[in-house]
Formats: C-alpha cells, sequence, structure tokens
C-alpha cells in the first residue's frame, strides 16, 4: 500500500486550514486516512505550523513519500534534516550526540530567524483603515484650563 504524508484541506471558503496527514494514495484529498501528524494555517504571518517531528519522522523512516508543499513544511520545521542527520549516525560517519548537538544548533539558529521575521511583519503591518461611511473615533481632548469659566 503506498503511503503519503499530504495536506488534508478545512476550513471554509477562501479560508484554508490544512491537517498534516498520513493517508493511503489511492484515497480521496479530504478522505480517509491512518494519522494526523499535524497542522498547518497559511492565513497567518509567517504561516503557523505544528508538526510531531518525531511521528513523521517514524512514518519517513518507513517509507512514506510526503507531497511537495508537506517536503517544504517537514524542511521548515527540520524532519528532513534530523532524518538526514540520523542516516549518517546509522552510516557510522558520527554518533548520535553530535547528530543531536548539530540539530540543536540548527534549531536555535532557525527559531532566531522565524522571531526576527515575524517582529518585522508585525513592525511593516499596515494599520486598519476606518471603513467608508463610519465617522472615525474621538480622542479624548484635554480640558483647556483657561478657557473654562
Amino acid at each position: 500500500m503506498p503511503v503519503k504524508i499530504r495536506l488534508q484541506r478545512h476550513g471554509s471558503k477562501k479560508r484554508p486550514f490544512y491537517f498534516i496527514v498520513v493517508a493511503d494514495a489511492r484515497s480521496p484529498r479530504d478522505g480517509k486516512f491512518i494519522q494526523k501528524l499535524g497542522t498547518y494555517n497559511p492565513l497567518t504571518v509567517p504561516a503557523t505550523i505544528q508538526v510531531d517531528r518525531q511521528r513523521a519522522l517514524e512514518w519517513l523512516h518507513k517509507g512514506a513519500q510526503p507531497t511537495d508543499t508537506v517536503r517544504r513544511i517537514l524542511s521548515f520545521k527540520g524532519v528532513l534534516y534530523l532524518k538526514h542527520l540520523l542516516r549518517g549516525v546509522g552510516l557510522g560517519l558520527f554518533d548520535e550526540a553530535t547528530a543531536m548537538e548539530k540539530f540543536t544548533k540548527w534549531s536555535t539558529e532557525h527559531d532566531a530567524q522565524i522571531k526576527k521575521r515575524q517582529e518585522d511583519a508585525q513592525r511593516n503591518r499596515r494599520p486598519r483603515r476606518p471603513m467608508p461611511g463610519r465617522r472615525p473615533e474621538r480622542t479624548e481632548r484635554k480640558a483647556e484650563s483657561g478657557s473654562e469659566g
């Protein structure tokens, strides 16, 4: 049975939200699946991704093929890099402690980059424009002490 790791669409029209699932390649996109690995929300800036790394790694070792989009998501979250490092451990190129050290170093650098992107997005976000036909919100004015009698 060929197994794929792919996205399963949820959410309403024009508001996509995806589950990252392991499913039989012959089943429909939103149909039956074997296991849910995480979620992906492309509407937030930057996109919100939650993935169970261990389960995704297990399925990759079992031979599950990720789709193109899921491959990018797993690469972004470091699952494919971890698989690469563990293959090096299996071949005897280095030990598991070194592999985990390399992964944690990469993970901290990656998290710093993500935090920087979030801050930049927050800084560059445009302020909301007032809706047409609505009066702008009033700001409180301080009463001038000399004009009151």
